[in-house]
């Protein structure tokens, strides 16, 4: 059996309000940075043997005290990075409220495409490949994976055999550590939004 710790990157000024999706130049903001610095305390007795991030800057910031505190490399991994939100990306959330499609896409997650993007299916598709593949290479690994709130979503959501037309349901936070353990035959999530914040901080990170 293969563990998977899958971590939110820490909090930034866009979250919640602007698409950002795969745009460059995203960074943690102070608080974000704060909560980064907590992770190599959270994970200090567990026996973490590879580090995966995705390219963007909010998770290689939130993976570098990681590493450096265990000494070991951040491997790059495309298959489990941020949403493509195509048309939309640099969008405002507001500014989508009216927007047909942004409706549709927010009710059915399982069938609609963002416009020049990606389905919600798609990236469930490579974030469970990811998995798969990882754990069959370290089948009795510890492995930390770094990523974004909507792929960790997928991930969970395909652990619990929820539909994707659910995903409101749920919320991973900022800098939380969410455990999939994975086997030939299934995945299991064992913990969801693991944190040493209190409430407030978990209110504040909405």
């Amino acid at each position: 059996m293969s563990t998977f710790y899958f971590v939110r990157h820490g909090s930034t000024d866009a979250a919640g309000h602007v698409l950002t999706g795969r745009s460059k130049g995203v960074h943690l903001n102070a608080h974000g940075r704060d909560q980064v610095q907590r992770l190599p305390r959270r994970f200090q007795d567990v026996p973490i043997e590879a580090i995966y991030a995705t390219p963007l800057e909010r998770t290689q910031e939130t993976a570098a005290p990681l590493a450096n505190a265990l000494g070991l490399p951040v491997e790059i991994s495309e298959d489990v990075t941020e949403v493509d939100y195509g048309d939309w990306t640099g969008r405002k959330i507001d500014d989508l409220r009216n927007d047909p499609l942004w409706r549709q896409f927010n009710s059915f997650r399982s069938s609609v495409t963002i416009p020049g993007g990606e389905s919600m299916l798609q990236i469930q598709v490579r974030v469970t490949g990811f998995i798969e593949r990882i754990h069959r290479a370290r089948p009795e690994g510890h492995i930390a994976v770094i990523s974004h709130g909507d792929p960790i979503k997928t991930a969970v959501a395909h652990s619990l055999g929820i539909s994707l037309d659910l995903f409101f349901r749920f919320v991973i936070y900022p800098a939380s550590v969410n455990v999939i353990t994975a086997t030939d035959e299934s995945t299991c999530v064992i913990t969801m939004n693991n944190s040493d914040a209190g409430l407030r901080e978990y209110i504040a990170s909405r």
